[in-house]
């Protein structure tokens, strides 16, 4: 598949997937910003802001499971690329330095997940 395929651009508020959504693809932000975000109703709870060179969607990617969360473009002329399933574990396989790093972000997130869960619970 030709990478200009992969490569979808968004406005300011525009979704790019939404919470509960089924899906098998990582999505890595070329230009712009993606706001991962818990919608109810019209209150919104931003998770993280990403910026070039970041990913989301892995946790879709690796486990096939729902959407955690919903992605939303932040910033005009948001340009993502979708990395599916195949090729994920493709790169995975032949890349151990991109799985490395697929690995660290988790690693991280997970951290900053259990210390705001933590600071919660001493409240």
């Amino acid at each position: 598949m030709a990478i200009e395929k992969c490569i979808n651009e968004f406005g300011v508020d525009d979704i790019i997937f939404e919470e509960g959504s089924t899906g098998r693809e990582l999505f890595v932000v070329l230009d712009g910003e993606v706001e991962i975000a818990k919608l109810s109703g019209v209150s919104k709870t931003t998770i993280v802001k990403l910026g070039r060179g970041e990913f989301f969607g892995e946790m879709a990617v690796i486990d096939g499971s729902a959407r955690s969360a919903t992605a939303i473009a932040a910033a005009p002329s948001t340009k993502v690329m979708r990395i599916n399933h195949a090729r994920f574990v493709y790169l995975v396989s032949q890349q151990p330095a991109f799985a490395l790093m697929v690995m660290d972000a988790l690693s991280k997130r997970l951290r900053a997940s259990n210390d705001v869960t933590y600071r919660a619970a001493q409240s």
